[in-house]
């Protein structure tokens, strides 16, 4: 009777896979500021504030790129170690990481470890994602190898044998969508690749790693199973590409012909490329963003919010959200019951998710910018800026990061917490044992619109 009891106490308090990936994700972001806070982490020996270093450890493991200091000038090379390491284990996610260890130690993953497995990496089934996981594993891994060497190059170039620490860092902060960069100030605000605006080959090669890493991994498995017969993908990498394209082409245009007209053409064509890839999420930038119009920020705003696609290193809303939105407003004017993409039937239930993904991220956003704003005195639509790129995890800002005081700093640290890990494994972590009401109350309607 005893050991009965004592395995349905143990049954009782077993933590759901959404519970790990969450108690994962402020582990090792903790685990990370207590590393950056120690003196052997500044350049000048000192211990970092605690605010701060929690600060860059989130901003590092939560992919984001928003900095208190300048990864290059601030932290020494141990430091910038620790949080390239934060970056990757970000990119890949917690409880990949963590099955990795397992996979190399030949420890055999039991059915739970693959359902948390299956919902770290957005996967549709458990079936397979042991062989999804160790795919995953050697395309990272070899893509960041090739950003490095094809920017090799041009950073030995200019730096000599540090060119190779250089490759490295900005190749895997590419491919993770993180934003950080190792290159200095410029004005006193980090300078990010803005020397390079007209380097063709750090401009394509950053956006390519971006791109990759910020499709999905499972878009990866349908491009390598098929190759080119786009009709064979997954529905879902197919709306993946689509978004994806039409989100990088349209916002590409307006750059062209109203932000960046003051560039010669070639450097224009390239930057307007590359702000529009490295806004959702990539946090990257070779222009100003501070000199767009109010309505150039408007746009940038609203690419963040999206973000990357689902199962990748990028944060935000996600494309398929987006999609399945604009398929259920197409279907109301369509007057179709169902709600379809390309061809086919979507769930109720993914729409009603995709309602509430969009309910908390614009309303957030929202609140976040009118406090800091509030709080720090400083115009609405700055502060929305800044609160956009910690929840969409991009990393972009307009200069003000550094100057924030601890509630903003505390707020914007939520917010890219809440933008990597998922408004919905949030919930779901939340209401872990909690059983599903099936009772029907009685039909009415509410008039709407």
């Amino acid at each position: 009777m005893e050991e009965n009891e004592l395995k349905r106490k143990k049954f009782r308090f077993r933590l759901s896979a959404f519970q790990i990936i969450l108690l994962g994700f402020a582990g090792v972001i903790f685990f990370g500021a207590f590393l950056l806070c120690m003196p052997f982490s500044s350049k000048n020996n000192t211990f970092t504030p605690f605010l701060d270093s929690l600060f860059t450890a989130t901003s590092a493991v939560c992919v984001t790129g928003l900095v208190v200091y300048d990864t290059a000038t601030h932290w020494s090379i141990i430091g910038q170690i620790i949080i390239l390491l934060l970056i990757q284990i970000g990119g890949l996610g917690v409880v990949t990481v963590a099955s990795s260890f397992a996979l190399l130690t030949g420890k055999k993953i039991g059915l739970f470890g693959r359902g948390t497995m299956k919902e770290a990496l957005s996967a549709p089934n458990v079936g397979g994602i042991v062989r999804l996981t160790r795919f995953i594993l050697k395309g990272v891994f070899t893509i960041e190898l090739l950003g490095m060497l094809v920017m090799l190059p041009v950073f030995c170039n200019e730096y000599g044998a540090n060119g190779i620490w250089m490759s490295l860092f900005h190749s895997i902060s590419a491919f993770c969508n993180a934003g950080f960069d190792i290159l200095g100030t410029k004005n006193g605000n980090s300078s990010s690749l803005t020397a390079y605006s007209s380097n063709v080959l750090i401009n394509l090669t950053i956006m390519t790693l971006i791109i990759v890493g910020g499709i999905g991994f499972l878009v990866w498995d349908d491009i390598c199973k098929h190759k080119f017969r786009f009709k064979k993908y997954r529905t879902q990498s197919k709306v993946v590409l689509i978004v994806t394209a039409v989100l990088i082409l349209l916002p590409a245009i307006y750059y062209f012909c109203f932000e960046l007209t003051s560039l010669p053409v070639g450097e224009r064509i390239l930057a307007a490329l590359f702000q529009s890839t490295t806004t959702r999420t990539a946090g990257f930038n070779t222009v100003d963003f501070a000199s767009f119009s109010q309505a150039g920020i408007a746009l940038t705003i609203f690419l963040m919010l999206v973000g990357g696609s689902p199962g990748s290193t990028a944060g935000g809303m996600k494309t398929t959200t987006i999609a399945v939105l604009f398929a259920a407003v197409i279907s109301i004017f369509k007057k179709h019951e169902d709600t379809e993409v390309l061809n086919r039937r979507i769930e109720s239930e993914n729409v009603k998710q995709a309602v509430v993904i969009l309910f908390m991220y614009i309303s957030l956003f929202m609140a976040g910018g009118a406090i800091i704003s509030q709080v720090e005195d400083l115009p609405l639509l700055t502060c929305l800026f800044e609160s956009a790129s910690a929840i969409g995890t991009v990393g972009l800002t307009l200069g003000i990061t550094p100057t924030l005081g601890v509630v903003s700093k505390l707020i914007l640290i939520v917010f890219m917490f809440f933008g990597r890990v998922g408004g919905l494994t949030l919930i779901y972590a939340t209401l872990a044992g909690k059983r599903i009401q099936i009772s029907k109350k009685p039909i009415d309607k509410i008039t709407v619109g």
